[in-house]
């Protein structure tokens, strides 16, 4: 393996995400602590406890998830893009470096930034709530894993994108309503029956639903199957890559 290869695109990767730091950290964290004080102090009033856990401290794993999700998809997505875009993808073609090295480093370095997001995000959380990690080891597994699928997604979007705006898409239209309506601010136990039967066919459920476990002990399905979903996941993103790779697919438009 071309280790020094991959560091190099994974470190021109980071440096490019600390060039933006404000942007890239500042924003999100700003923004999480408006979830806090808008939910946790308006609708928080009202809805003091969600199966025994404050209504603030409930709302940790989901807005964590959100964040996670989304940062993972847009870096990994402008990652990749970029090259694509100033035609520099022809250099990392032709490079003695094979085409799995190339992932490891552009999704290493997006789930790396996400992760690093996530527990900033974490840290930050810690101040408006009280918080209490059951599981730190399932917690962490949990986020790695989220982060590097979420960003081998990502890295799938950048290459099928052919314009600024499609990079957009998905993160916009998809995966942000996806965590509204995944139990990210409520338990699907306060659903009317037949909506909680409609949310089980939303993937990021499960996602929110394991990692909140890890938090608290309580979950809206099945730790096991959390597990197992990512697991789908993650097999059906790298077979995508790996299909990518094998074609050739928009590589090099």
């Amino acid at each position: 393996m071309n280790l020094l290869a991959v560091w190099a695109i994974y470190r021109y990767e980071m440096a490019r995400w600390f060039r933006t730091l404000f942007q890239s950290v500042v924003s999100p964290v700003v923004s999480t602590s408006l979830y806090f004080v808008v939910f946790g102090a308006a609708i928080g009033s009202r809805i003091t406890e969600v199966e025994g856990v404050s209504y603030g401290a409930f709302l940790v794993p989901g807005v964590i998830m959100l964040n996670l999700l989304t940062q993972s998809v847009t870096n990994a997505a402008f990652g990749i893009y970029f090259p694509k875009f100033v035609g520099t993808i022809y250099e990392i073609l032709s490079a003695p470096i094979s085409y799995f090295e190339i992932v490891l480093g552009y999704v290493g370095a997006a789930a790396t930034k996400a992760t690093i997001l996530g527990l900033i995000i974490l840290a930050t959380a810690s101040l408006f709530v009280d918080l209490h990690i059951a599981h730190p080891f399932a917690m962490a597994a949990f986020l790695l894993l989220t982060a590097i699928t979420f960003s081998l997604l990502g890295f799938i979007i950048g290459i099928w994108a052919d314009s600024f705006e499609k990079l957009q898409i998905v993160p916009l239209l998809v995966i942000t309503p996806l965590v509204f309506l995944g139990g990210s601010f409520y338990s699907i136990s306060m659903l009317p029956e037949f909506w909680q039967k409609v949310t089980l066919f939303n993937p990021v459920l499960y996602l929110i639903s394991g990692f909140r476990w890890s938090f608290y002990e309580i979950s809206d399905v099945s730790v096991g199957i959390s597990l197992a979903m990512i697991g789908l996941f993650l097999v059906i993103c790298m077979s995508a890559v790996w299909w990518i790779f094998r074609t050739g697919y928009r590589l090099k438009s």
